[in-house]
């Protein structure tokens, strides 16, 4: 049995959130996103990962990707204030391709023996199969799977990466299940904002307005970097 106020790292509430992504650039949807989740779950951390090289992200001249430094600069200078935010440069100090197993894996060893709670938006969520080691992503963190009602078409049945779905049991809610390694799976409703990376680089390309879409202070050195400027 398991001694009383010992719970097992698996039904411990967990306090640290992953939140990756590309923040090319970070913007008002995904601080927002991050807010709600950290109320919602109570947590006490969200990290920040931005990524070195996205293995998803082709970039290229007509829609580049800002370089890595850049844009963990960008997140440093967007969560400055928030007690509860941090930015985590493991992946840009690594370098290269960034993938997800490798970065769960690099700050679960730090976080144990709690689980983190990995972010992720529902349309990435459901193409986890096409990451490096799916199966073992699950097993290293929980996964609160964010979607924005009226805007989200699916369920969590349907979302679930093919390559998992022996793997967990689905709730009769359908809004979460339970992985048989002890992680859990959760559908995580936010009224985030409606703020997309490709339209702000897109109004950046057609020398439009961006303000009050990005924190001012990135808004600025977004500005100064000329990284989405039309050539």
């Amino acid at each position: 049995m398991t001694p009383a106020g010992h719970r097992p790292a698996a039904a411990a509430r967990p306090r640290v959130a992953i939140f990756g992504g590309t923040f090319n650039p970070i913007h008002l949807g995904h601080l927002r996103a991050a807010e709600e989740a950290a109320e919602l779950l109570a947590l006490e951390r969200v990290l920040f990962v931005p990524s070195a090289d996205p293995p998803h992200k082709a970039g290229g001249a007509a829609d580049p990707v800002a370089p890595a430094k850049l844009r963990l600069d960008w997140v440093r200078l967007a969560i400055a204030g928030n007690p509860r935010f941090e930015a985590e440069p493991l992946e840009v100090e690594r370098g290269g391709r960034s993938y997800s197993v490798d970065t769960l894996r690099a700050l679960g060893e730090r976080l144990a023996p709690e689980r983190p709670v990995f972010l992720i938006g529902h349309d990435a969520f459901a193409l986890v199969d096409t990451w490096r080691d799916p199966r073992a992503i699950f097993e290293l963190a929980h996964f609160a799977v964010i979607v924005r009602p009226g805007v989200a078409t699916g369920s969590l049945a349907e979302w679930l990466p093919r390559r998992v779905r022996d793997d967990v049991e689905l709730a009769s809610d359908g809004c979460s299940a339970l992985h048989r390694a002890g992680s859990w799976i959760r559908v995580l409703e936010i009224a985030a904002l409606d703020v997309s990376a490709s339209e702000l680089r897109a109004r950046l390309r057609a020398g439009r307005s961006v303000r009050y879409l990005l924190p001012e202070r990135v808004r600025e050195a977004v500005m100064q970097s000329g990284v989405y400027a039309s050539s």
